[in-house]
């Protein structure tokens, strides 16, 4: 398997592998291209937006400063909405469903490390992060490797999501817990 293949599938993968470096530096330029863009020029922020993500660049809502790892592995739905200063870390799959919003400053990773300290020095790992459909972050929330978030919830603002939280909710705290059905 290539690092890249490793990275993707969840497993310990080496973060120096330069075809990782290029793909980086990539998403870099990327990322400072949109976050240079001008709101007055959309057709430029379309066609980057549509070179960094995997899918969804034509319908995506993105206020830069906006940064991730790859853009590459990052799979949105219709419409979905990422306010200012957010963050992405994709080096696993990020699937993002239909008209979420996320709110400013709001994190998603992907990205893992080995406990041991002398094995994180060489290698790194990544577990996937899936969100629903109609899903709203509230800004400032972290949303951890490996977490799935139901369609239709609701994430409080601050917000750290360890585990998993199902449809139809309104979740939030540290670690983020869910509070109430969102018509309760």
């Amino acid at each position: 398997m290539t690092q890249l293949q490793r990275m993707l599938a969840g497993e310990l993968y080496d973060p120096n592998d330069p075809d990782l470096v290029e793909r980086r530096a990539l998403a870099r330029v990327r990322c400072q291209a949109l976050n240079a863009s001008s709101e007055r020029d959309p057709d430029t922020r379309r066609a980057i937006l549509q070179e960094l993500f995997a899918s969804g660049g034509d319908t995506a809502g993105v206020q830069p400063p906006f940064y991730c790892d790859y853009g590459t592995h990052i799979e949105l739905g219709a419409r979905v909405f990422f306010n200012f200063n957010c963050v992405v870390l994709d080096v696993c799959r990020v699937r993002i469903g239909d008209h979420t919003m996320f709110g400013p400053a709001v994190q998603i990773y992907a990205a893992t490390h080995p406990f041991d300290p002398v094995l994180r020095r060489q290698v790194e790992a990544g577990r996937p992060v899936t969100i629903g459909e109609d899903v709203w972050v509230g800004g400032g929330a972290i949303i951890l490797p490996g977490v799935t978030i139901g369609s239709r919830t609701v994430i409080g603002a601050g917000s750290v999501v360890t585990r998993d939280i199902p449809d139809d909710v309104i979740a939030a705290g540290n670690p983020c817990r869910v509070i109430r059905p969102v018509d309760g």
